[in-house]
């Protein structure tokens, strides 16, 4: 009998310290009463939990995750069917990141009887980290059918994966605001997540320090933000905010590898960390690696996959990839998704100006600027590239209507005059093309193609020689790595029979096409040989 006093007294004091925070001096307590008693399962489990507890106080970044799991198994040898015990075991395999393990016990603690509301919670919070989130869902439902009031933690974790990965319509929208109130009701109920709450709370101890680095950061004081969130992370660490914060100080600074680092340590944290994705993907773009830009803003289509944002911002990268065909799909995802008109209207001009340049179908091109057009009727430059695709098509007669459009936007406009102008030259009517040019050159005097342009009318179609030579030596003026304008100047020179002239100029734009690439280099090298023929 006195055995046994001796023994409840010893695990009252052990729970006694634990609670009054004294972790370390709990753990020695009950590592004496196992020298003594080394076969008792309960003494191991008791052992155990003040590890795991010691390993998850947030003010300390203390590693006592294989001891804890050591303690679990060795009680785990003597309570075979116990499915607490295998829970516990899974519970630390989880927080040690060993996922496929904790998922194993998990089950097994299932079959053993333990809680199906714990497992089935922790499963799903397995399933949000390894990025499958329907599946993590159903499993928050399976969780809450076999608890009752002690499910805050569940409700709240539901309504997270909801708010992710679901359309913004009003059925979800009253979905994720009931599980939200729900989780508030429970709260009380549920005393983990009133631990996780109390924990969270207490960043509010180290906002003078937060708010210290933030300033930091706006004076561009890096190094100094970076200290603070080094301590507050050594401190603190199971705050994505922190990681987050100093990896966005180490990319200010150029320090991409180490910025990387932190935005994976955030996203380890917690998977639908959006702020490490997004920065992560930003910082692998400003380092040229387009890959895990691609592979980072994948991953963050799975949880937000109706983002339009997202897939305009991968579209881009596959573009600058050179895989059109996967950007091409990517802006179809974002204009289908269509979260504003504005934004909209921009994704279908981007997606234009593919159809029209790079795959060179001018129906899609028209059909792509004609939603933009629709989407956004007063914005002038997608009537630009309208007027532009219909003139590829050879549809003369709506290029010249959509110009005209465009013209009651903006009749100052010299780009749109400078369209009109090559619009009249290929229709044949000269003096409205030099009307239009002269145009577009009063408005915008710096309009190097108006000034080539109206060059090669005065040149080919005029016999103009001097005013095409002004006009060529102008636009060389404005851009001196112009290579077409060299080249229509050497030609009137060699018109004009100065041929060393000529020469110089093809030689020229020879060179300055072997940059712009804007002619063929052999049309020009031919030229040049000729001219002493």
């Amino acid at each position: 009998m006195q055995e046994v006093n001796s023994e409840k007294e010893i695990n009252n004091q052990i729970s006694q310290m634990a609670q009054k925070g004294k972790t370390q001096k709990a753990i020695e307590l009950c590592q004496s009463a196992l020298l003594k008693n080394p076969n008792d399962p309960k003494l191991h489990v008791k052992l155990g939990d003040l590890y795991m507890e010691w390993h998850l106080d947030i003010y300390q970044a203390k590693h006592y995750i294989d001891e804890a799991i050591t303690q679990y198994q060795i009680a785990s040898e003597t309570l075979i069917d116990n499915g607490e015990i295998y829970y516990k075991i899974g519970f630390a395999f989880f927080h040690k990141g060993e996922l496929d393990r904790a998922m194993s016990y998990f089950d097994l603690a299932i079959e053993n009887n333990g809680s199906k509301s714990k497992c089935h919670y922790m499963l799903a919070k397995i399933l949000k980290k390894k990025d499958r989130y329907q599946e993590a869902l159903e499993e928050t439902k399976i969780a809450l059918k076999n608890g009752f009031f002690g499910t805050s933690k569940i409700h709240y974790l539901k309504h997270r994966l909801l708010t992710a990965i679901y359309f913004s319509s009003f059925k979800t929208k009253v979905s994720c605001v009931v599980e939200l109130i729900l989780s508030w009701l429970t709260l009380p109920f549920d005393m983990e997540a009133i631990k996780e709450c109390t924990d969270k709370l207490k960043i509010v101890a180290v906002l003078p320090k937060l708010f210290e680095a933030f300033c930091y950061l706006k004076t561009e004081e890096y190094e100094e933000a970076i200290k603070i969130y080094t301590k507050l992370i050594n401190k603190m660490p199971g705050y994505p905010l922190f990681y987050c914060s100093l990896g966005n100080a180490y990319k200010a600074i150029g320090r991409y590898d180490e910025a990387i680092v932190e935005f994976k340590m955030a996203r380890w944290i917690d998977s639908l960390c959006l702020e490490a994705y997004n920065s992560m993907a930003q910082t692998y773009e400003e380092m040229g690696d387009y890959d895990n830009a691609i592979l980072t803003y994948q991953n963050f289509i799975k949880i937000h996959p109706n983002s339009a944002v997202l897939h305009s911002n991968i579209a881009n990268l596959y573009f600058m990839k050179g895989d059109t065909q996967s950007a091409v799909a990517h802006y179809q995802s974002a204009i289908s998704l269509n979260p504003s008109k504005n934004f909209t209207a921009s994704v279908c001009e981007i997606l234009g100006y593919i159809h029209q340049n790079i795959n060179k179908n001018a129906d899609a091109a028209i059909s792509s600027f004609h939603g933009s057009y629709l989407l956004n009727p007063s914005a002038s430059d997608v009537y630009i590239h309208l007027g532009s695709a219909f003139y590829d098509k050879e549809d003369y007669d709506n290029a010249l209507v959509i110009y005209r459009r465009a013209l009651e936007l903006d009749p100052k406009n010299s780009k749109i005059h400078c369209n009109m102008g090559y619009l009249y030259w290929g229709m044949g009517d000269i003096k409205e093309a030099i009307k239009e040019y002269e145009l577009s050159i009063k408005y915008d005097p710096n309009n190097d193609i108006s000034y080539n342009n109206l060059g090669v009318i005065y040149l080919d179609d005029l016999a103009h020689m001097q005013k095409a030579m002004d006009c060529f030596e102008n636009a060389i003026k404005i851009n001196p790595n112009y290579a077409l304008a060299y080249y229509n100047l050497a030609r009137s020179l060699s018109i004009k029979g100065e041929k060393i002239e000529a020469a110089k100029y093809y030689q020229i734009a020879y060179d300055v096409n072997s940059i712009t690439q804007e002619l063929d280099p052999v049309e020009i090298q031919e030229r040049l040989n000729n001219l002493f023929d």
